[in-house]
């Protein structure tokens, strides 16, 4: 099937998302999405064949539509998942979700640029790379610590290291939205936080 997008619709703003992507929004079946950041994304071909498949249930349109010689369907901007994903309890250890956990923030300074991360207890101290030891920290705090402990080094972290639970890293990650939301996503990213008095 030869398959074009139709060229009547308004444009996305530039963006992270490809402006001419037409990303999809996948939520769960449970109406909240598989993950806030990365926030959950297909693009427009895999949801289209997401839907043939009949894995997904179309919940929003984008005004745009593709078109073949006999067929011709509006492209979706927001799917369901008809069999309910159980989330992962724990997140991977990964350098990425340290960051997320401590917000994209240097956990002595504060700063959020030129980050790495930093071993509480130096691995030449036998400290281990585990959720427990180490926290986000910019390159000058980093090399300033070097291989002293925080109480040597006379620096003490915002906030000790844990170990969060997905919920804790989808809580943090709203804080950082995407560059472009589409409008039909909206109702779907923020409903089940909890309100203000």
């Amino acid at each position: 099937m030869n398959v074009h997008v139709s060229a009547h619709a308004h444009q996305m703003p530039h963006a992270h998302v490809s402006p001419n992507g037409w990303p999809a929004l996948v939520l769960n079946a449970d109406f909240r999405p598989l993950s806030y950041y990365p926030l959950s994304l297909w693009s427009w071909q895999d949801t289209i064949k997401a839907v043939f498949l009949e894995r997904v249930n179309i919940v929003a349109h984008y005004d745009r539509a593709i078109h073949s010689p006999s067929f011709e369907m509006r492209l979706p901007s927001v799917v369901s998942l008809k069999s309910f994903v159980k989330p992962s309890a724990h997140p991977a250890f990964t350098r990425f979700n340290v960051f997320l956990r401590d917000r994209f923030l240097c956990q002595y300074c504060g700063a959020d640029h030129d980050l790495t991360f930093d071993h509480l207890i130096p691995r030449s101290r036998g400290g281990q790379t585990t959720w427990d030891n180490v926290i986000a920290a910019c390159s000058p705090c980093n090399l300033r610590k070097g291989s002293k402990t925080p109480h040597e080094a006379a620096m003490h972290p915002a906030h000790l290291p844990y170990q969060p639970t997905v919920q804790q890293l989808h809580r943090n990650g709203r804080m950082f939205p995407p560059n472009y939301l589409h409008d039909s996503w909206l109702d779907y990213l923020y409903w089940d936080t909890e309100l203000d008095p």
